[in-house]
């Protein structure tokens, strides 16, 4: 019988992402969206925040002081639940979902710490496949020094975040100083400047990219610093993306097609969200190739779906069924579909 398909935590590997981010930044807020396994470990050993979208994955953390939720389409209901659980920091993105707030608080003795998401300028993505979160500039402009006296903010500050596997939209700085005016930056207390940060996969390079990004936020960090105001970085494939491999067993090799007992439906669905390609552990080069060593081959998951496909061309030596198949920085968004009766895979957290 052949051993389940599984994701390995490394906890060591984590907190050293971890401490990369940190040096960089005043706060960390980890993304728990991006994988909620993470969230536990990281509540345990660090002193970080945690970005949460819905009230569900709230219960992910004991200490709910730690969470900033982001507001989409709420309602009292769910504001008095988030405020009842001793969440007191909140990020909105929009004046309606901001109005239910106020009105909400404007009776009661709540203080709470306060974001507004701006919309930056996207140079590289198609507003016609993602949306744009966050208030215009202008917008922003005007509320935020109205807010600074509001009797329930005790801190405010402006959120932003542009898009994942962030390659080169990095010149934070330049781009504050032409959004936001003398009045806004003076306010405000806080400053998160979201995700972003990439990772390496198969078909995409971005750790020789680190000096330069990490030199940009810094910098950006030490300017806020100067006008006291505090950054927090939020990543979360940088933290989870990179700290867990997926160890997959073989079930059969037919010609060039290797079949393994997992699935991009329950195991890699960042495949599709990303259009990521998970790099294998051990896989030859095509210089290798050249001298005769391995042969390229198929790595399919064990569903009918002609897209349930890891990787489309991988050159490895020799595979044969009961093999282990490991792959690399497959712990963002790595969520579960029921597609074909799939389970979702466990995740054991190691060293």
């Amino acid at each position: 019988m052949l051993d389940a398909a599984r994701f390995i935590l490394s906890r060591s590997k984590l907190l050293e992402q971890y401490k990369k981010v940190k040096s960089i930044s005043d706060i960390v807020s980890y993304s728990v969206k991006t994988n909620p396994v993470v969230a536990g470990v990281l509540e345990s050993e660090t002193s970080c925040l945690f970005s949460m979208h819905t009230p569900d994955t709230a219960k992910t953390i004991k200490d709910k002081s730690r969470v900033i939720f982001f507001a989409q389409a709420w309602d009292n209901e769910e504001l008095g639940k988030a405020l009842g659980q001793g969440i007191n920091k909140f990020v909105v993105d929009n004046q309606k979902d901001l109005n239910v707030l106020l009105e909400y608080l404007k009776n009661k003795e709540d203080k709470i710490t306060l974001f507004l998401r701006m919309r930056m300028k996207e140079y590289t993505v198609s507003t016609g496949k993602h949306f744009v979160f966050g208030m215009y500039s202008k917008e922003i402009n005007e509320l935020i020094p109205k807010l600074r006296y509001n009797k329930n903010i005790e801190k405010l500050g402006i959120h932003f975040h542009r898009k994942t596997q962030n390659i080169s939209e990095w010149n934070i700085k330049g781009d504050i100083e032409k959004m936001l005016d003398e009045e806004a930056l003076n306010s405000i207390s806080l400053f998160n400047i979201g995700g972003g940060i990439p990772v390496d996969y198969h078909n995409t390079s971005a750790s020789h990219l680190y000096d330069g990004i990490f030199s940009s936020i810094n910098a950006f960090r030490k300017w806020l610093n100067a006008r006291g105001i505090q950054m927090i970085a939020e990543p979360g494939r940088f933290l989870a993306g990179q700290a867990i491999k997926l160890e997959a067993t073989i079930m059969n090799v037919y010609d060039n097609t290797i079949v393994v007992n997992c699935s991009v439906y329950n195991a890699a669905m960042d495949t599709f969200v990303a259009h990521v390609r998970l790099e294998v552990e051990g896989e030859l080069t095509s210089e290798a190739r050249q001298f005769g060593k391995g042969k390229p081959y198929t790595i399919k998951g064990m569903t009918p779906d002609s897209m349930d496909i890891l990787r489309y061309k991988v050159l490895l030596e020799s595979p044969k069924p009961g093999d282990k198949i490991i792959f690399l920085n497959a712990g963002a968004y790595n969520f579960a579909t029921d597609f074909c009766g799939l389970k979702k895979l466990e995740t054991v957290v190691a060293d």
